[in-house]
C-alpha cells in the first residue's frame, strides 16, 4: 500500500508546504496562497519591528507572529520574554480575526500580562499594547477585521 509522502526539511523535520491564507489557515495542495514568512530570520529589533508592523497594518497577524517568534528565539536573554509576548498579541489577532473568541482573548491576555512588566524598549509601546488587548480581549464577540484591529507596536 502506497503512504503518502511526508514534506520534510534536509534534517528529517517535519513541514508543511501546503499553501496558506493571509491569516495562516492551511489551503488545498496546489492553491494559489500568500508568501510564508522566512524562519530563522537575524533583524535589529528596529527591523522587527518594522516588518511585524508592516505586516499588521496589512491584516496579516500571523505572518507579523512569525517575524516577532524569530526576534523571541533569537534576541538577547533578558528581551526574551517581551517578544514572545508581542508574538502572543499578535497570534491572539490572528486567532480573533478567525472567530476563535476564547482563544483570540486568552492569548491577547496572556500576551499583555507578559510584556506589562517590561520598560518601553526599542520605543516599544508597551502600556498602549496592553490597553489595547485588554480592551479587544473584552469586546470579542465574533471576527473581526485584523487590518482594522492592528495595534500600534511603536510611540
Amino acid at each position: 500500500m502506497d503512504q503518502p509522502r511526508r514534506d520534510r526539511d534536509a534534517e528529517g523535520r517535519a513541514r508543511n508546504a501546503r499553501p496558506r491564507d493571509g491569516l495562516g489557515r492551511p489551503l488545498p495542495h496546489g492553491a494559489p496562497g500568500v508568501e510564508r514568512q522566512p524562519e530563522g530570520v537575524l533583524r535589529t529589533p528596529e527591523q522587527t519591528l518594522l516588518e511585524a508592523q508592516r505586516l499588521l497594518d496589512a491584516g496579516m497577524p500571523f505572518h507579523a507572529h512569525e517575524v516577532l517568534e524569530d526576534a523571541w528565539k533569537s534576541g538577547p536573554e533578558g528581551e526574551r520574554e517581551l517578544w514572545r509576548g508581542l508574538a502572543q498579541l499578535a497570534v491572539g489577532l490572528t486567532h480573533a480575526a478567525r472567530g476563535n473568541i476564547t482563544g483570540g482573548a486568552r492569548l491577547l491576555l496572556r500576551g499583555a500580562d507578559r510584556i506589562a512588566v517590561f520598560p518601553a524598549l526599542h520605543g516599544i509601546a508597551v502600556p498602549g499594547l496592553v490597553a489595547w488587548a485588554r480592551d479587544l480581549a473584552g469586546r470579542l464577540t465574533g471576527p473581526v477585521d485584523p487590518a482594522a484591529e492592528a495595534p500600534r507596536l511603536v510611540r
